[in-house]
C-alpha cells in the first residue's frame, strides 16, 4: 500500500516570514493541533530555528498571517517546583503527519500524536519533582477573551474562548483533558494551573478532545489508546487523504508535491460530533446528517484550495460546500462572527464557492438563501478600486445564481452592477503611465499594486481584452508583466495571472509560466516593500525546506500550496464559477487521482522530461483535444488524459476552440 504520508515534510514553510506553517500533529480536516510554542514568537507560534520553547498549544489556523490564529491552552512540562525556573532547550526534533516528537537538554522528551479532534502528548521526565503549568488564557497574538473550567481529580474541562485571526470575531472551543497519572492542581495565577506530579512518577500521558458541542461530547471522545495507537491511526488517515493523488517521477518533486497537498488539508474544521450535532455560527446547537465544517480563509483559499478539494475529495466538498450555504441563515459576514465555533479568517466570496459548487455539480439549495445573498452583496464595498474589482466578482455570481433559479430580472440587475466595474477599470487600472502603479497599496489597494490587480475581472477576460485595446494589446500588457517582474507569488491579487495568456494567441506562454513558478528560478519584489531592484528574492519558490516561499508570502490556508498542486497535475481553475480548467504540462510523468466511487483519472506524459514544459498535443480516452481547457466533468468521469510535450513552444496548439470567460455566458 502507498506511503505518501512518509514523504511529507512538515517542517516546509517554518522558518521566518516563509509560509507561516508549522509541523503541529494534526488530523485530516481537524480542528485539534497540537504544536510547540517557541522563542521568539513568530504568526504561528514556531521557528524552525529557535531553540527555547515555551510548551505546547492545541490549535491553530496554518499560514493566515494577521499575527497568527489559535494557540489555546499551552501546557509546559517542568522540573522542580517552579515552573519558571525551568528552561525547555530543544536537542532534538522530529515529525510526520499525525504525529511530533522533541528532546530537551533537561532531559524531557515529549512525543505527540493527534487523530480526529483527540490528541495525546506523552512525556518522559528525570527523577525528582515535576509538573505540568498549564495557561488557559494563552493564544497567538493575545487574542485572549474569556474561559471557564471544572477541575476534577485527574482531569480538567471547560471552554475558552478567543478572538479569531485578525480579531475579527470571537470562537469557542470545549475541552476535556485527562492525566493518566494522578495530580495535584494548583491555581498559579488567574486563568493559570500547576498540575504535580508524584516525584517516582517518570512518564505520564495528557489526553485532551476538542468539540465544538459541549464538554460532554469533547470528554466522549477520549481515546484511553497509546501514543503509538493516535500516530498509527493518523498515519492511516493520512495516507489515504494524501493518496488520492498518486505522482510518480523525481523523487525530490515528489516529495515536495505531498508535502503541498498535505497543507492543503489542513481546513476547513470537521466541528461536528459523531451525532450529527454542531455549533452555527450564532452560537445555537445544529443537527446535520452530513459533516459540518467551519474554519474559513475563502477569500484567500477560494482560488485554489477549494476547488482542488471538489476535485480530490468530492466526497467531503459536498458538505464542506452545504457548510458555506449554512453560513447564511445564522448571520454569516465576511469575516468571522462572535460565535464561531473553531478559529477562522474571512468569508468573502463564498458565494463565488457556492456558484462553483452548483455548477460542478454539488447541490445547492439556493431558494433557502437567495434573500441573504442579495443582501450581501448589496452591502458590499466598491469604494475602492481593488473593492470594486472584488465585489464585482460577487455581483456577478449573484446575477448567475438568480438566473439559474428563474429570476431574470434581479439576475440583470446585478449583472450591470458587475459591469459598474468597467467604469472603475477605466478610472484606476487603464492609465499605466502614472508613477504609482507598481507601489504596493497606492491608491487604498489592500495587499498589491495597480500593475497586479488589474488583471482581476476573472468573470469577464472578454470585457477585460476589450477594455485593454484588444487581444494584441492585452498581450503586450501581459508581456510587460512578466518581462519587468511585476507579477507577485507572495499574496493572492495576481495568482490567476500565469494562465492569462490562455486566450490569447499565444497559450505556450501560459504554459511556461506554470513551469516557471512551480520549479525555475525567478525574481520576485516583496510583499509591501516599495523598494523595487533593492535585495529581490532570486530563487525557486516552491522548495522543500523550512524557508521556502518569498519572504512575507503565507501559505493562507493551503492556498498557495494549492497552486502548485493544480500545477503539478497539469491542470488549474480558468474561473472559479465556471466547472473549467485550463491544461499545462504536468510536472510528473504520472499523476493519478483516485476517488472513493472507484473511478480514476491517470494523466500521463509519453515524452516528459523534468524541465519539458510546452504542450504539443493532448488526447483524451483516445481522442484528441482541440482546446487547451477542460471540464469537471470530464475530469470526475476519469479515464486517461494523455500530454506530448515539447522543448520548445508549439505556437498552434491550443489557439482553437480557447474558453474565454464573458459575462454574457449563462
Amino acid at each position: 500500500m502507498p506511503q505518501p504520508a512518509k514523504l511529507v515534510n512538515v517542517f516546509l514553510g517554518s522558518s521566518g516570514d516563509h509560509g507561516q506553517m508549522s509541523p503541529a500533529a494534526s488530523y485530516p480536516f481537524g480542528m485539534m493541533s497540537i504544536a510547540p510554542q517557541t522563542y521568539p514568537n513568530l504568526h504561528m507560534g514556531y521557528e524552525h530555528n529557535a531553540k527555547v520553547f515555551l510548551g505546547f498549544t492545541h490549535n491553530r489556523m496554518e499560514g493566515v498571517g494577521c499575527q497568527g490564529s489559535g494557540g489555546n491552552i499551552l501546557i509546559k512540562p517542568f522540573l522542580g517546583t517552579d515552573p519558571a525556573a525551568t528552561k525547555l532547550l530543544k536537542s532534538s526534533e522530529s515529525a510526520s503527519p499525525g504525529n511530533y516528537e522533541v528532546g530537551f537538554s533537561n532531559g524531557i522528551k515529549t512525543s505527540i500524536a493527534v487523530a480526529q479532534n483527540a490528541g495525546i502528548e506523552h512525556y518522559t521526565f528525570p527523577a525528582g519533582s515535576k509538573g505540568f503549568m498549564i495557561d488557559l488564557s494563552h493564544t497567538l497574538a493575545n487574542r485572549f477573551v474569556a474561559e471557564q473550567h471544572q477541575l476534577d481529580d485527574n482531569s480538567l474541562s471547560g471552554w475558552v474562548e478567543s478572538g479569531t485571526t485578525c480579531n475579527a470575531g470571537i470562537y469557542r472551543v470545549y475541552y476535556y483533558l485527562s492525566f493518566n497519572k494522578a495530580v495535584k492542581f494548583v491555581q498559579a495565577a488567574e486563568h493559570k494551573l500547576i498540575a504535580t506530579l508524584k516525584n517516582t512518577d517518570t512518564e505520564a500521558d495528557i489526553r485532551i478532545n476538542f468539540s465544538s458541542v459541549d464538554v460532554e461530547h469533547a470528554k466522549a471522545g477520549i481515546n484511553n489508546g497509546s501514543v503509538n495507537d493516535y500516530k498509527a491511526k493518523s498515519q492511516q488517515a493520512w495516507n489515504d487523504i494524501l493518496g488520492r493523488i498518486v505522482v510518480k517521477g523525481n523523487p525530490e518533486r515528489e516529495k515536495t508535491f505531498y508535502s503541498l497537498l498535505y497543507r492543503t488539508v489542513q481546513s476547513p474544521y470537521v466541528v461536528s460530533e459523531n451525532d450529527g450535532s454542531f455549533r452555527a455560527i450564532d452560537g445555537s446547537l445544529q443537527q446535520s446528517k452530513d459533516a459540518a465544517y467551519n474554519g474559513w480563509a475563502i477569500w484567500d483559499n477560494y482560488r485554489t484550495q477549494l476547488p482542488l478539494l471538489s476535485v480530490t475529495y468530492p466526497e467531503r466538498y459536498k458538505a464542506i460546500a452545504q457548510s458555506i450555504a449554512n453560513l447564511y441563515p445564522y448571520g454569516k459576514k465576511d469575516y468571522a462572527t462572535t460565535h464561531e465555533p473553531s478559529n477562522t479568517v474571512r468569508t468573502e466570496h463564498a458565494i463565488v464557492v457556492l456558484l462553483d459548487a452548483y455548477r460542478k455539480g454539488y447541490p445547492i439549495d439556493f431558494s433557502k438563501i437567495t434573500d441573504s445573498l442579495i443582501n450581501e452583496v448589496d452591502k458590499l464595498d466598491f469604494s475602492h478600486p481593488d473593492k470594486a474589482l472584488e465585489s464585482s466578482y460577487d455581483a456577478w455570481a449573484l446575477s448567475q445564481i438568480l438566473a439559474i433559479t428563474g429570476k431574470q430580472e434581479l439576475s440583470d440587475k446585478y449583472k450591470q452592477k458587475a459591469l459598474g466595474s468597467k467604469e472603475g477599470w477605466n478610472k484606476d487600472f487603464k492609465d499605466l503611465t502614472k508613477n504609482d502603479v507598481d507601489r504596493m497599496q497606492a491608491r487604498g489597494l489592500y495587499q498589491g499594486t495597480i500593475w497586479q490587480y488589474r488583471w482581476f475581472v476573472p468573470f469577464d477576460v472578454k470585457g477585460l481584452i476589450e477594455l485593454t485595446g484588444g487581444k494584441e494589446e492585452y498581450t503586450k500588457q501581459l508581456d510587460r508583466f512578466f518581462d519587468n517582474d511585476l507579477y507577485n507569488h507572495a499574496n493572492e491579487p495576481d495568482i490567476q495571472v500565469p494562465l492569462m495568456y490562455n486566450m490569447t494567441a499565444q497559450p505556450w506562454k501560459s504554459q511556461n509560466l506554470m513551469h516557471k513558478y512551480a520549479v525555475d528560478t525567478v525574481v520576485q519584489y516583496y510583499l509591501n516593500d516599495n523598494s523595487r531592484g533593492i535585495d529581490p528574492f532570486v530563487d525557486v519558490i516552491y522548495q522543500n525546506k523550512p524557508n521556502t516561499y518569498v519572504r512575507t508570502m503565507d501559505d493562507d490556508a493551503g492556498a498557495m500550496s494549492a497552486w502548485y498542486v493544480f500545477a503539478a497535475c497539469g491542470f488549474s481553475p480558468a474561473c472559479v464559477g465556471w466547472p473549467v480548467y485550463y491544461l499545462n504540462a504536468p510536472l510528473f510523468p504520472s499523476v493519478t487521482f483516485k476517488w472513493t466511487n472507484g473511478k480514476s483519472l491517470v494523466i500521463k506524459t509519453d515524452n516528459y522530461t523534468d524541465n519539458r514544459r510546452y504542450i504539443k498535443q493532448v488526447i483524451l480516452n483516445g481522442k484528441k483535444l482541440d482546446r487547451n481547457w477542460i471540464t469537471q466533468q470530464e475530469i470526475m468521469d476519469g479515464g486517461t488524459l494523455v500530454f506530448t510535450t515539447s522543448d520548445t513552444p508549439v505556437e498552434t496548439w491550443g489557439t482553437a476552440n480557447q474558453w474565454v470567460s464573458d459575462i454574457n455566458m449563462k
